[in-house]
């Protein structure tokens, strides 16, 4: 699993505890709408040039590990 402390963070003094990426006020929701609407990644990170790659991809690393990890057994 990637080190989320370096990937995203949940402060209440930022942006009122919404998950932005580590550094930045970059919201993490915003990765993943801009994949939805058919953006590349490198689309995103030419929008976010404070979001680094790696934060990124840890970020969605992330997300399919959680899914995973709480994906229903079929039946």
């Amino acid at each position: 699993m990637p080190n989320t402390s370096t990937i995203v963070h949940s402060d209440p003094e930022i942006l009122g505890g919404t998950p932005v990426f580590v550094g930045t006020r970059v919201p993490v929701k915003s990765l993943y709408d801009h994949l939805a609407a058919g953006d590349s990644l490198d689309e995103f990170l030419d929008s976010f040039p404070s979001v680094s790659r790696e934060q990124a991809v840890g970020a969605l690393e992330l997300a399919r590990e959680i899914t995973e990890a709480h994906a229903a057994p079929a039946r």
